[in-house]
């Protein structure tokens, strides 16, 4: 293939007649257009392989994600390689290109998505399934993988969610769990392997070789089986070679891909207006309904001095005059203190500010949050109790004491702080209508104790609350989810009672969602393949960007899976308010995180334990003894972290 031509020609005619036009030109700051048959003119010569790689959400969410940003990077560094981006069209640019036979196109050279060889999906998040389904349609592959061709690229998933990809296994070729630094070059390498030796065996072939690496999940080479009593009997490979279980990738040594070291800088505004580095990969705190912590294992951190260099790059590269630290728990990183007065001293009159994302409180300390704050305005700080009562706290182990939260916000408020974010979820396992409104108390005493303490009365505390969705491969993947109508009803009595209190409540700010989009994430993330025909039912009544109020039908879900699930003797409350038990077979038991499945029961049995009011404590093993979760020696990895004992030097004047 020598050559694809760019659909921009009949693109920009009609880019006046969509709303914020400017998200499909392309061209940004350190993005990459190369020759489509860059490998030719390269030193290794040989095919080219190409890749589309997209996060399945409008442009101004997709652009800041940093996994699709370093496989961009990590990918284009190849001489042998195309790697272009495409994002989710809003539904009048949809309209547009039906009307106009305008393909799925990708943002950097404005060729069809189509034409690739890989078409890469990264989900953060299950609602963005939909978004999928109208980018494999409008780029002309078929939706179902059977119906695929060897004109068709490989459509490959990857993200948090495909650690159950099964709920869209009708819909993508293959699956990839984990980090894809690394993995991204090795499949690159297998489909250049098979096109240099002209394609043989086809689809298939080329489905088959990437499936036997034990790397990538194909879901065509299992077969799955159910029982009289609808669940399911068994997960197993249907042609010799395919492994039983397929294993997440771990990236060992952060410091030795500082990516990305070319950030995209937006055309149009985006969610995150920032230069973000990951500071560390993985967390140990052990948060019973944390997938993210759960999946990502063990701990891995950059260093001080690789952090300090990625900074200095990103801002000379980008312009950004924000730095966020980003990790699961920033503040738990070894060397963070000396990272922010590092940072905070070279920065000091350049108008580069430094954040944090959520601090834990038992790990956020004044001198931190003063270093973070030296350079920019002081916003709010922001802190995740997550459980309105101690008991709920110890249920998930977040074994943060009512005094220690106090305690904290009391310090921040007498040091010229006005405003604490606090954020809880509702809905969690053996939660009662007192642990949601113990929020309420919480709330309450923090505002008196920050007007004690300050001696004002404009101090602000906001209350942002999240339904809790079970999750596959935590200790929670065995709970049955909370009906919406409990959670509506619970939140309601909490709104009410903060709005009703005269002394308090004008300080409070309240955020929440309604229970039922929550229901829907529980029925997409613990779904089997019987899932996969209420996606495309619901995307084919108009489903789109589901992850966004004003776009989400939850009548529409269940009008959809009411008619998919018909005869199957399983329902939407089957998936998601149903407890599971210990023999049951998982949807992605043949899926491999690490996690040893006896460690993560008995620790669903410790959370109900701690229900009835056992003192029962996980802690975090960068700093105790392993408590063989089986991460380590089953993915042969270590935790990597500090202190190296090494500070930032000032940046020298040129």
């Amino acid at each position: 293939m020598s050559t694809v031509e760019s659909v921009f020609p009949l693109l920009e005619a009609k880019l006046a007649s969509v709303s914020k036009p400017i998200q499909y030109v392309g061209g940004e700051l350190n993005s990459v257009v190369k020759d489509w048959d860059c490998a030719a003119s390269s030193e290794t010569g040989g095919e080219t392989v190409r890749w589309a790689l997209m996060y399945p959400d409008a442009y101004e969410v997709g652009l800041p994600n940093q996994g699709v940003q370093i496989l961009y990077e990590v990918l284009n560094e190849r001489d042998w390689i195309v790697a272009e981006r495409t994002y989710s069209v809003w539904p009048d640019m949809e309209q547009v290109m039906r009307d106009n036979d305008i393909p799925q196109f990708t943002v950097d050279s404005h060729r069809p998505v189509g034409a690739f060889d890989v078409f890469g999906l990264s989900f953060s998040t299950e609602l963005g399934y939909t978004n999928m389904l109208t980018a494999l349609d409008l780029a002309g592959i078929p939706l179902h993988a059977e119906d695929r061709t060897d004109d068709h690229p490989v459509v490959l998933a990857g993200g948090h969610a495909a650690f159950n990809p099964e709920p869209v296994a009708d819909f993508i070729d293959a699956a990839v769990l984990g980090d894809g630094e690394e993995v991204v070059l090795k499949i690159s390498e297998v489909v250049r392997e098979w096109k240099t030796e002209g394609r043989p065996g086809g689809r298939d072939e080329l489905l088959r070789r990437l499936a036997v690496s034990g790397g990538v999940y194909v879901p065509r080479f299992y077969d799955v089986t159910y029982g009289a009593d609808a669940s399911i009997e068994a997960v197993v490979p249907n042609r010799p070679g395919i492994p039983f279980r397929v294993r997440k990738h771990t990236l060992m040594d952060l410091d030795a891909w500082p990516y990305p070291a070319n950030p995209l800088v937006p055309l149009a505004e985006t969610v995150h207006e920032r230069f973000s580095v990951e500071i560390f990969r993985g967390c140990t705190r052990g948060c019973r309904f944390c997938q993210a912590g759960m999946i990502t294992r063990p701990v891995r951190e950059r260093s001080i001095e690789t952090i300090g260099a990625m900074v200095e790059n990103g801002i000379r590269k980008s312009g950004f005059e924000e730095v966020g630290l980003l990790s699961l728990s920033s503040a738990d990183h070894t060397e963070i203190g000396d990272i922010a007065s590092g940072l905070a001293d070279r920065y000091e009159d350049q108008n580069v500010s430094l954040s944090l994302p959520s601090t834990r409180v038992d790990a956020f300390n004044i001198t931190l949050a003063n270093e973070f704050s030296r350079n920019g305005r002081r916003s709010g700080l922001t802190f995740a109790p997550e459980g309105g009562s101690e008991r709920m706290r110890k249920v998930i182990n977040k074994m943060v004491t009512e005094e220690d939260l106090i305690r904290t916000v009391s310090t921040a408020y007498s040091h010229g702080w006005r405003q604490v974010k606090l954020y809880f979820m509702c809905g969690l396992p053996y939660e009662e209508d007192e642990d949601v409104l113990a929020i309420a108390d919480l709330a309450k005493k923090v505002i008196a104790k920050g007007r004690e303490v300050s001696g004002r009365n404009d101090i602000r505390c906001t209350v942002s609350i999240g339904g809790f969705v079970p999750k596959p491969h935590t200790p929670f993947q065995w709970a049955a989810q909370l009906d919406h109508e409990t959670t509506d009803e619970r939140l309601k009595k909490l709104r009410d009672i903060v709005r009703d209190d005269k002394k308090y409540g004008r300080a409070i700010g309240f955020r929440y969602h309604d229970g039922k989009p929550g229901i829907v994430e529980g029925l997409l993330s613990r779904g089997d393949r019987r899932v996969g025909r209420i996606i495309e039912n619901v995307w084919r009544d108009g489903g789109r960007f589901d992850g966004w109020s004003e776009h989400f039908s939850f009548d529409r879900w269940m009008t959809a899976a009411e008619a998919a699930l018909e005869g199957t003797g399983v329902d939407v409350d089957w998936f998601t308010t149903r407890e599971r038990d210990y023999d049951e077979v998982m949807p992605w038991d043949h899926l491999d995180s690490g996690l040893d499945k006896d460690w993560l029961w008995g620790d669903w049995e410790d959370a109900q334990a701690a229900a009835d009011g056992a003192d029962i404590e996980i802690e975090d093993c960068r700093w105790t003894p392993c408590y063989d979760c089986g991460v380590c020696p089953e993915m042969n990895t270590e935790i990597q972290i500090g202190p190296t004992g090494q500070k930032l030097l000032p940046l020298s004047v040129i």
